[in-house]
């Protein structure tokens, strides 16, 4: 059992100075990336009352518009990508220098990889940031795994179709684990049954990963996953956190078309688990490019996770 995307790096060059605020870095591409994805993919028929079935942009941006069948009782469905920024933030672009924002990309049967081009070349001509920096999409590559660029996608002038997509196994493999430790990298808010969690137990962390790894994989995917819901739930609540350190993110956003201000804040940090974490490791390490918790297809809740074996002592990086 495996789970598969698009793993995408676009590249850019400024041509003004741009400036990325603290935190926000994410905030300065999504509001101007949902307007103009609207502008270019937007079926002309849909309406004020709702999008067509077959939109491209619904499907992107707005899934739950596209009035199509989906696991029983999912009123608000994930957005097929998240977007990871956190590397720009509290950077400043200078004038021919170039940077880059990755893509995960999760609908693997209308990838709209295409989209995604005109949508960020579109952006960056606008201006990101406060002060409006103007950029060039100078290229795009699909990356795998470990950090090799498998294809170049866009040259600039030319769109390629991608490759196949990375496949992250959820199979358990090897010895025995014991011990794990995950660090929670950019603000991570985990719902619970009493509302948010204040801290990462294991069975919440777990239940939110499998559900979201689960989600994707049925609407976007291959279809729904083979997973033990019950049973893996209850293995994961025999798994104790022994240390957590974490601190509060206070971040907000104001929305340009309602005026309202949101909170996209959470914790970071890291905490530690013990127990029998075997089965329970592919999962957390899916969750390093699919995110976890609220507001993940902004970069929050994005993890890595540390493994030590129940005898050996050592630590792994996967």
């Amino acid at each position: 059992m495996q789970f598969e995307f698009l793993r995408l790096r676009f590249h850019f060059e400024a041509i003004d100075s741009i400036v990325f605020p603290a935190g926000k870095a994410a905030n300065v591409v999504r509001g101007a990336f949902g307007t103009i994805l609207r502008q270019i993919a937007c079926t002309p028929a849909c309406t004020g009352n709702g999008h067509q079935p077959g939109c491209v942009y619904a499907r992107i941006f707005e899934p739950k518009a596209a009035h199509r069948e989906g696991p029983s009782g999912l009123a608000d469905w994930p957005r097929p990508f998240v977007f990871r920024t956190a590397h720009l933030d509290s950077r400043e672009i200078q004038s021919a220098e170039r940077f880059h924002l990755d893509v995960h990309l999760f609908d693997l049967a209308q990838p709209s990889l295409s989209y995604f081009v005109q949508a960020l070349g579109q952006l960056a001509v606008e201006g990101l940031g406060p002060g409006r920096g103007r950029a060039r999409l100078a290229s795009a590559d699909q990356l795998s795994l470990d950090d090799a660029v498998a294809q170049r996608v866009f040259d600039g002038e030319k769109l390629a179709a991608p490759l196949a997509p990375s496949a992250v196994s959820l199979t358990a493999c090897g010895g025995p684990v014991g011990h794990a430790c995950v660090r929670f990298l950019t603000p991570t808010e985990l719902k619970s049954e009493d509302g948010l969690a204040e801290q990462p137990e294991f069975q919440v962390l777990f239940a939110r990963i499998r559900d979201r790894l689960s989600t994707l994989a049925a609407l976007y995917g291959a279809g729904p996953l083979a997973i033990d819901f019950r049973g893996m739930g209850e293995r994961a609540a025999g798994v104790r956190m022994t240390h957590c350190a974490l601190r509060s993110e206070h971040v907000a956003r104001r929305s340009s078309r309602t005026g309202q201000v949101h909170a996209l804040g959470g914790f970071t940090g890291e905490a530690e688990y013990a127990g029998d974490l075997a089965e329970f490791l592919p999962y957390l390490r899916a969750a390093r490019w699919t995110g976890v918790g609220r507001h993940t297809v902004w970069g929050n809740g994005e993890i890595r996770v540390v493994e030590q074996g129940a005898e050996s002592g050592n630590h792994a990086t996967p």
